[in-house]
């Protein structure tokens, strides 16, 4: 789930609550949610800290508006990524794949993992924005059970098996991909997911 870039080139400044968010990003990405105060975040965004609370009324509302925009983010790549081929096993890869861009797309400026699961882990149990990641985790392997129920019809545990397996299978490859640096863990958990693709439609 990759950052949101900075805008290019002169011309138009974008809205304050635009260039807070994306200021957000970046910093909360690159340094964690409890270690960016309020002051980073408005002198990156070049705004006054009066426009960020007339957009957010605390920094809980700008993290949890980073975690549904970094969501938002990934599922329309996603969706692009599975216009180029509709089938349910394709669908499925799709999903290894739009992690793999998200490593790929920040790489260069330091690529740390999900940046869903960091903001987690700095949040307490209970947390409004921990809940939501743990929506947000829980939609994307509802996209992968629901490619798996089209390619085993009439197999709904196996589908639903398969499912959590490869969802574990890319959370845990996403954590090593962080750890790392590097999208190399990625790649190799789509080839194993391709496996398992095969494993399922041979059992049939």
């Amino acid at each position: 789930m990759s950052q949101v870039e900075r805008p290019r080139g002169a011309g138009r400044r974008r809205p304050a609550r635009e260039r807070v968010l994306a200021a957000a990003a970046r910093r909360f990405y690159a340094d964690g949610v409890a270690a960016t105060g309020i002051d980073a975040i408005t002198a990156e965004a070049g705004v006054a800290k009066m426009s960020l609370y007339n957009n957010f009324s605390s920094k809980a509302e700008l993290v949890r508006a980073y975690l549904d925009a970094r969501h938002e983010e990934w599922l329309a790549h996603y969706r692009a990524r599975l216009r180029q081929d509709g089938s349910p096993r394709e669908g499925v890869l799709a999903v290894f794949d739009t992690y793999a861009d998200s490593a790929a797309s920040v790489h260069a400026q330091g690529f740390r993992g999900c940046g869903l699961l960091n903001a987690a882990a700095e949040l307490p149990d209970g947390d409004e924005s921990r809940a939501a990641v743990r929506r947000h985790k829980e939609e994307v392997e509802r996209l992968v059970g629901e490619h798996m129920e089209a390619m085993l019809p009439g197999r709904p545990t196996a589908a639903r098996t398969t499912a959590e397996h490869l969802s574990f299978l890319l959370e845990g490859a996403m954590t090593r991909a962080g750890l790392e640096g590097d999208g190399s863990r990625l790649r190799h958990a789509r080839a194993m997911a391709e496996d398992l693709l095969d494993q399922a439609l041979d059992r049939r």
